[in-house]
């Protein structure tokens, strides 16, 4: 037996490299901005990833001003606040993020159809 247990070749594993640098990768934060439907041609818009220091209720007042539609902050278990809007507004939100400086381009994920 302990001829068979030398002979066998140790465990590899080939994406034992790639897990590591993922771990990495994986500790940029991103702002997500999706689209969600809802009842036929209606949507909503959601902003998920900001910074707990920026005041929701300001951006979000600011947003609804600027894009004429309603929206609210709602209080996530898992992912925190997040931002409703109602409409798909993801390009408007992306533009308006980077424009006020409160996230960087290539920090911002759209997501959606």
């Amino acid at each position: 037996m302990s001829d068979l247990e030398a002979e066998l070749p140790t465990a590899f594993d080939p994406f034992a490299e790639a897990n590591a640098e993922d771990a990495g990768a994986g500790s940029k934060e991103y702002v997500h901005v999706r689209i969600q439907q809802r009842n036929g041609r209606k949507s909503l818009t959601t902003v998920q990833g900001l910074k707990k220091e920026f005041s929701y209720n300001k951006i979000l007042k600011d947003l609804k001003k600027d894009f004429c539609c309603n929206g609210t902050v709602v209080e996530d278990p898992e992912l925190g606040q997040v931002i409703q809007l109602q409409g798909d507004q993801r390009k408007n939100v992306s533009n308006f993020l980077i424009q006020a400086g409160i996230v960087k381009k290539e920090d911002i994920k759209l997501h959606g159809f």
